[in-house]
This record gives structure tokens, C-alpha cells and sequence, in this order.
């Protein structure tokens, strides 16, 4: 392949998941006829980023592997893409979410192509019909962090063998919530938990990767306005 003038590595992310956004940027300062460097891990890229460069009139030059990874190449068009019209977009894009109650007080969630049930708040059993809306509380801090940091070490090549996250909260008061006490609060007080990481990477490394995950967690940077969230960096060997 010729010798690209910029290189940008989108590591895991595939051309729906902001992928298409760093190539942009990338391509960007380029004149046209300039080559970029694209890397990538996601399998689907190999089908998209032809695609996509057809649509805005790049050439795709082709591809080769990498360090694990593989090396796409694009030669930039004639046609200028609209970064800041579509950076601007990607800002302004909102969630949205349908949510139907259904038999045995539970409700059935519609968020894109996928359904799922939630069930009732406060179910202390160990086995349930269905995760309550606390299950997805919890789970959406500790996906959003999980999924954020392996994203993050992608995109520098940092490699990370194994990732946990565990995190417990409770109620100020579930009993005013299950309407047997009228004082209190049903409020989450607090969330506590440990973020284990293995990793032949540097501690200092990890320790700053996390840093920079919390920075830019949506979820984590939310709720901590509200709440004390106190999540411990673990890394195992």
C-alpha cells in the first residue's frame, strides 16, 4: 500500500458506533487525494467502510493485517464531508425509549430492536421472573464503565485479558417505598463497588485509563451529582 499521511485507530468500534465520526476528523486536514490509515479490530468494517466510501466518494484502497488489528486505506475525494454538521448531530442525538406495563407488575421495554421486562423495584428474592428497575440501575453504571474502559484500551492498543465489575446499593428507606413506614426516603443513599481489571499493561497505565473512564462515563458523571459512588480500581494478576 502507498504511505498514508494521517493514521487513526477506531480499535473495537464498528461504522454505527462512532467509527465513521474519527474517520472524519481524521480525514479532515487532508487534501484531497491524500491517503488515511484506518485500523480497526471490528470484523464488520471490512464490508461497512467500503461501502460508506463509495456513498461520499473516497476511494477504499484496500486492507492488510496489522498488530492485531487490520489496516484499512482510503484515499480522500472530491467531495468534503460535513464534520461539523455531523459532529454536531452525533451531539444532539436522543435516546429514546417505550415502556408498556404488563401482567403481574412488571413492564415490557422497547428500546431499538430490542424488548425486554422489568420487574417490581423491591424483590429481595434471589431468583425473580425479572430483573427490577434497581438491576438495570446498577447494571447500566457498571456496563457503562466496563464497556467504556475496554473501549478506551482498544483504541490504544492496550490489552486487558480479563474485566469485572461489581456494585451494590441500597435504599434509604424501602420501606416508605413499599408504603409500610411514612418517614424516609426511597432514594438510592449509595453506590459501592470494585472494578477488577488483569492486564500485562503497566499499573500506571490502567490506573490512568480509568481515570479518563470515569472523566467519560455519561452514567458515572450523572448520577455522582446525586449520589457518593465509590467504585475501587483492582488490578489482578
Amino acid at each position: 500500500m502507498e504511505n498514508p499521511k494521517a493514521v487513526c485507530d477506531g480499535g473495537d468500534l464498528d461504522c454505527g458506533s462512532g467509527l465513521l465520526l474519527i474517520i472524519k476528523k481524521a480525514m479532515d486536514p487532508l487534501s484531497n487525494g491524500e491517503i488515511l490509515e484506518v485500523r480497526s479490530r471490528e470484523r464488520t468494517v471490512a464490508d461497512d467502510l467500503p461501502a460508506w466510501c463509495r456513498m461520499v466518494d473516497h476511494a477504499f484502497l484496500g486492507s492488510e493485517p496489522g498488530d492485531n488489528t487490520t489496516r484499512y486505506f482510503v484515499r480522500k475525494g472530491s467531495q468534503q464531508g460535513e464534520l461539523a454538521s455531523d459532529l454536531e448531530a452525533a451531539k444532539g442525538y436522543k435516546w429514546n425509549v417505550r415502556v408498556q406495563a404488563e401482567r403481574s407488575l412488571t413492564a415490557k421495554v422497547h428500546s431499538r430492536n430490542h424488548t425486554f421486562i422489568v420487574g417490581q423495584p423491591a424483590d429481595f428474592g434471589s431468583k425473580v421472573d425479572a430483573p427490577s428497575a434497581i438491576d438495570y440501575f446498577l447494571g447500566a453504571l457498571a456496563s457503562d464503565l466496563a464497556v467504556g474502559f475496554k473501549a478506551q484500551a482498544s483504541r490504544r492498543n492496550i490489552e486487558i485479558d480479563q474485566l469485572e465489575v461489581s456494585i451494590k446499593a441500597g435504599l434509604e428507606n424501602v420501606l416508605y417505598h413499599l408504603e409500610l413506614e411514612d418517614g424516609g426516603s426511597p432514594k438510592i443513599q449509595e453506590m459501592k463497588g470494585t472494578f477488577y481489571v488483569s492486564s500485562p499493561q503497566p499499573e500506571e497505565e490502567l490506573e490512568k485509563l480509568w481515570e479518563n473512564t470515569l472523566q467519560r462515563s455519561p452514567i458515572y458523571q450523572t448520577l455522582k451529582q446525586t449520589m457518593n459512588i465509590d467504585i475501587q480500581f483492582s488490578i489482578v494478576f
